[in-house]
């Protein structure tokens, strides 16, 4: 397993099998395999045909698990498209420090734009944006304002200094930062919409994964798939189909700018999925009409 963190901890094959095993004891003899994935968080190991093992590989990481099993089966029968289904939470033994969870597998293929990716992703914003939001987690980096990541862009603007047009980049978050803020009711939001974390099936999109990021806040974080995943025309057709205005729209891509200028140098040489989709959605901020795929 790559790291691609410095405080990342060790996770292996015979460590999953061990802590199935030990804690799982119906599963023992159901077949494991690593999971090559673009996620940066947690480690995935497919446990039999319909099973999956996250493992998170980094301290920040730990909590998405108890969250997800609290938060998805909550969210999940008012949503369009299918979401994780969570089956079991592991406890920290043999020296893996977290705790850990089974969910169940989602077949699919990641990062692939389907013809209907625009309508299916606006109407999964609005289902998501309707749920009741009571006892619901507020901002946590993610939903909140775009003013504490500017620290962070600047450094990479700096790191990515002869990779891509940075003085455009500069200005492009400067017109993001300068936007009105949400000054409406906290709402839900994914707050990690990228290809990565979308999956399409029979040609048609099918399910969004990956909710480590899930809070209520500012529904322009969510807005960051219009670069992130969609091309132009594809960006149209989901904004005509929402209900925001020019603000939370230069919000959006402001959050998709700040993420992928963070991402690439960070992970160029470690994710190369991650990598690929942080140059396409700074492609996409900077040159709206370029063919990136």
């Amino acid at each position: 397993m790559t790291k691609m963190h410095a405080d990342e901890v060790e996770i292996s094959l015979s460590l999953v099998s061990r802590l199935v095993s030990a804690q799982f004891p119906q599963w023992t003899d159901l077949p494991l395999s690593p999971v090559a994935s673009g996620g940066t968080d947690n480690a995935l190991y497919r446990l039999g045909a319909d099973m999956v093992v996250r493992l998170p590989r980094i301290s920040s990481a730990v909590g998405q698990s108890e969250m997800e099993m609290r938060w998805l089966p909550v969210l999940a029968p008012h949503l369009p498209l299918t979401i994780p289904r969570p089956l079991a939470l592991g406890s920290p033994s043999f020296g893996y420090p977290f705790t850990w969870s089974v969910y169940r597998w989602l077949d699919g293929s990641a990062d692939v734009l389907t013809p209907d990716a625009a309508s299916s992703l606006a109407s999964f914003l609005l289902a998501l944006q309707g749920i009741d939001t009571t006892d619901a987690m507020p901002a946590r980096g993610r939903g909140g304002p775009l003013a504490p990541r500017d620290p962070h862009v600047r450094a990479a603007l700096v790191a990515l200094s002869g990779t891509i047009d940075v003085d455009a980049a500069a200005a492009a978050w400067e017109s993001a930062l300068a936007a009105p803020a949400w000054d409406g009711p906290p709402l839900w939001l994914h707050g990690d919409l990228h290809g990565a974390n979308l999956l399409t099936s029979h040609g048609r999109l099918s399910a969004v994964i990956d909710f480590g990021c899930l809070c209520v806040g500012d529904p322009a974080c969510d807005l960051m798939v219009a670069w992130t995943f969609l091309d132009s025309a594809g960006r149209d057709a989901f904004r005509a189909a929402l209900p925001f205005d020019d603000a939370a729209w230069e919000r959006g891509r402001g959050w998709a700018l700040s993420m992928a200028l963070i991402a690439l140098p960070y992970y160029r040489f470690t994710n190369p999925v991650l990598a690929g989709i942080a140059a396409r959605t700074i492609e996409q901020v900077l040159y709206p009409t370029a063919r990136t795929r």
